[in-house]
């Protein structure tokens, strides 16, 4: 709990702002007490996620339940500080047919996935901390997870996901080199503060 709500009511709560048509929760470890702190709250679709198999897996779960939306914006129930403002800026910058990003600049980027651009400036990946090089570890703009995609083509991205990388695991993060790949110029955002993109994994952090 954070402010007298779990961490997902905020995020659910910031969800809500944004007048969606599907708010779809996937949920896995400890899931039925997740269910339980939500139960009068109608509006919610639920997905469960058997295998915790990473990210990009995860994602994969809840497509079958966002057939009827155009764009899918992808948050995270352990980072409840985003505003709906931030939010409402990545969605207006992304085209219905792009692909939007929110990153931050930290001064210690540790642990974070790191945003490689190319010469130009463009995004061309992003790479996660083990699987990064030492060049790639000195880049401070990190990738807070959050995107704006469309339904359609994430569906073929997430299908082509593989888990050969440190972790064994089917990154979300992978979905962005696909649409580089694809074509796409990925547009991104910043938060006014990077304290929005904080996710909570222990005690201290919260």
């Amino acid at each position: 709990h954070l402010a007298g709500k779990p961490l997902l009511g905020h995020v659910i709560d910031c969800a809500r702002a944004l007048s969606p048509v599907e708010i779809v929760v996937v949920y896995g470890h400890g899931g039925p007490r997740v269910r339980e702190a939500f139960a009068a709250q109608a509006d919610l679709r639920w997905v469960e996620q058997t295998e915790q198999l990473g990210t990009g897996h995860a994602v994969q779960q809840a497509m079958p339940a966002l057939e009827a939306s155009d764009q899918v914006l992808v948050l995270y129930g352990d980072v409840p500080l985003t505003r709906a403002q931030t939010l409402s800026h990545l969605i207006e910058a992304t085209s219905h047919q792009g692909f939007g990003l929110l990153t931050v600049s930290l001064s210690d980027p540790t642990g974070y996935g790191r945003i490689v651009r190319n010469q130009g400036g463009r995004v061309q990946r992003i790479v996660e901390q083990k699987d990064a090089n030492p060049e790639e570890l000195t880049i401070n703009e990190v990738n807070t997870g959050i995107m704006c995609v469309p339904r359609d083509r994430l569906v073929g991205w997430l299908d082509g996901l593989s888990n050969r990388n440190a972790q064994g695991e089917y990154y979300l993060t992978d979905v962005l080199g696909k649409a580089v790949g694809d074509g796409f110029d990925i547009q991104v955002c910043q938060p006014s503060s990077p304290i929005e993109a904080e996710g909570v994994n222990h005690r201290a952090q919260l």
